[in-house]
């Protein structure tokens, strides 16, 4: 598979007190994953590292910016390239500003493994995006998360 022409993308697994942060993508036909859970991040500019690109577009989307970011992993797809970031949200939920997006959520393990989370926004339960749901529980299965 040749990667070099596939778009990069830098995405944030944010946890606090066992839960994930995650985004409840606009339901708009053509966008990636719409209406679907996943993770805030987005494109790596060109001349940017993935490190700066994700802590930059935590900023843009939510307001929030963690001190230190650390790699997770790169997962590659048959069209994006996802460099994979965790980081302590130190913040409260209520502190965060949507910049981008239906909702947000904190998630617990069992919503993730389950594939779905209530939204208030939506008024209904929606379905995690396949990748980050993988993601997710790959991130879980490493670090010995708990219900």
């Amino acid at each position: 598979m040749n990667n070099n022409n596939l778009p990069h993308v830098a995405i944030a697994i944010l946890y606090r007190e066992g839960k994930f942060l995650l985004q409840l993508r606009d339901d708009i036909p053509g966008i990636a994953h719409p209406g679907k859970w996943a993770f805030f991040g987005g494109h790596i500019e060109p001349g940017e590292t993935s490190e700066v690109a994700v802590k930059r577009e935590l900023a843009e989307e939510i307001g929030y910016t963690p001190e230190t970011v650390s790699e997770f992993g790169v997962y590659y797809d048959t069209n994006v390239v996802r460099h994979v970031f965790h980081a302590s949200l130190t913040v409260e939920l209520k502190d965060l500003v949507l910049g981008e997006g239906w909702d947000m959520g904190l998630l617990t393990p069992a919503e993730i493994k389950a594939g779905k989370a209530y939204s208030e926004n939506a008024g209904m339960e929606r379905s995690l995006g396949e990748f980050h749901q993988k993601i997710l529980l790959d991130f879980i299965d490493k670090y010995g998360i708990k219900e």
